[in-house]
C-alpha cells in the first residue's frame, strides 16, 4: 500500500513510501483510507519543526484528519463493512495519570501520550489503516466528501464544552459570540455558535473567495475590519480565537463583554514580540470575573459531540469547507498553501482533485 510518510525532525523529507498492509487485531477494524485532511500541524512536521516517529523507526505515517471504509470488523463491535469512519488522534498514556486513566486523555497530565500521524504512532495518511474498536467513530453516511471534518470539528467541540463549563460558575445565557478566524476551525466553531442559537460574528482579513459567503449562510456576520472597532460594536459574551495571532487574543481578553470568556484555539508563533499593557489586562480580567482557557485535541466524548454536530448540519455547506482536494500522487501539493485554500485534503482512494 502507499502512504505519506515523513522523518521527524528532516526538512522535505515528505515522501509517498510503499509499505506492508497493516494486519488488524482481534479488536481492531480494517479501513480503506479515503482521505486525510491537511492543517498547520501537518505542515509543521513536514517542515522538520515538530513530530516524532514511533520507538525504533526514523518515519511516520502522517495524517491524524482521518476519513476511511469499513473494510473488515470484528463480530459484535457495532460496526460493519462499508460503514464510515474517522479514527480517534491521541491515545492515553500507559501509566496512566489521572486525567487519562478517566478517559480524559486530552488533558494528559505527564505528556506520555501518543497521538496518530503526530507523536510517536503511524497516522492515518495510508491507503489501508486499522484502528482499535473503542477509536473508532461512526461517520454519517451523507458524509462521504465531508468527514473528514470529524477531527477538527472534535476540538470545536471541546473548545465549546470548556467555555459552557466555565460559564456554569454563575448564572451563564450569552448571545454573541466572536470567532476570529474563517479557517476550518473558525469555520466550525461558528457552526457550532450557530446551532446553539447564538448572534454569531466572524472576523477575518479575506474580503472575497468563499470564506464570506459560508459564514452569510450560517446567518452569521462576517468582519473584515478592525479587531478593536469589530469588538466594541459586537461586545460578545464569548470568544473563539483560532488564529493564534498576539495582537488579536490580547485584544479579545479586553474586549468582551463583563463575565466573558475567551477561548483560545489557535498556537501562536514563538519569538514574535508585541507591547501589551500588562496591567489593564489583568485589570479587565478581574474587574469583570472574565476567564481564559486554552483548549486543544479531543476525547472520545468530543468525537461523538463532533459526530453528533455534522450529521445535523448541511453537507453541502460542509463539502464547500474542502475547496482542494489533492490526489495521493501529488502529495507534495498539499503542504504548500494556496491565498484561497481553507482546508486541503488529500485524497487516498484515487478520487482525484476536484472539489
Amino acid at each position: 500500500m502507499r502512504a505519506v510518510t515523513v522523518s521527524p525532525g528532516r526538512e522535505g523529507s515528505v515522501a509517498l513510501s510503499e509499505l506492508p498492509e497493516p494486519s488488524p487485531g482481534p479488536d481492531d477494524l480494517l479501513v480503506d483510507g479515503l482521505a486525510v485532511g491537511v492543517c498547520g500541524t501537518d505542515r509543521e512536521i513536514v517542515s522538520g519543526a515538530y513530530g516524532w516517529a514511533p520507538p525504533g523507526r526514523d518515519r511516520l505515517v502522517l495524517g491524524h484528519e482521518s476519513l476511511g471504509r469499513v473494510r473488515q470488523a470484528p463480530a459484535g463491535s457495532g460496526f460493519t463493512p462499508g460503514d464510515l469512519v474517522a479514527g480517534v488522534v491521541r491515545r492515553p498514556d500507559p501509566v496512566p495519570c489521572g486525567a487519562c486513566a478517566h478517559g480524559q486523555f486530552d488533558m494528559c497530565r505527564n505528556g506520555r501520550y501518543t497521538e496518530r500521524g503526530i507523536k510517536q504512532a503511524d497516522g492515518y495518511g495510508a491507503e489501508v489503516w486499522t484502528v482499535p474498536v473503542p477509536y473508532a467513530v461512526r461517520v454519517d453516511p451523507r458524509l462521504s466528501r465531508a468527514g473528514v471534518l470529524m477531527e477538527p470539528t472534535s476540538v470545536v467541540a471541546k473548545a465549546w464544552e470548556q467555555v459552557e463549563r466555565v460559564g456554569a460558575r454563575a448564572w451563564f445565557e450569552p448571545r454573541r459570540v466572536l470567532v476570529t478566524g474563517a479557517g476550518p476551525i473558525g469555520l466550525l466553531a461558528a457552526l457550532l455558535g450557530s446551532r446553539r442559537g447564538l448572534d454569531v460574528h466572524v472576523l477575518d482579513r479575506v474580503t472575497d473567495g468563499p470564506k464570506p459567503k459560508l459564514v452569510a449562510d450560517l446567518g452569521a456576520e462576517y468582519h473584515t475590519g478592525d479587531v478593536d472597532d469589530v469588538l466594541a460594536a459586537v461586545r460578545p459574551d464569548i470568544v473563539i480565537e483560532a488564529t493564534g495571532v498576539g495582537r488579536l487574543v490580547f485584544s479579545a481578553i479586553e474586549g468582551t463583554a463583563p463575565y466573558g470568556i475567551v477561548c483560545l484555539t489557535g498556537v501562536s508563533p514563538a519569538g514574535r514580540r508585541l507591547t501589551v499593557d500588562a496591567g489593564s489586562v489583568n485589570r479587565e480580567i478581574v474587574l469583570e470575573n472574565d476567564a481564559v482557557v486554552g483548549s486543544v485535541n479531543a476525547n472520545l466524548d468530543h468525537y461523538r459531540q463532533a459526530a453528533e454536530a455534522l450529521a445535523g448540519a448541511d453537507a453541502a455547506w460542509l463539502e464547500r469547507i474542502v475547496s482542494r482536494r489533492v490526489p495521493l500522487e501529488r502529495l507534495a501539493e498539499a503542504f504548500t498553501p494556496r491565498p484561497d485554500d481553507i482546508k486541503t485534503v488529500i485524497t487516498l482512494d484515487g478520487s482525484g482533485s476536484a472539489p
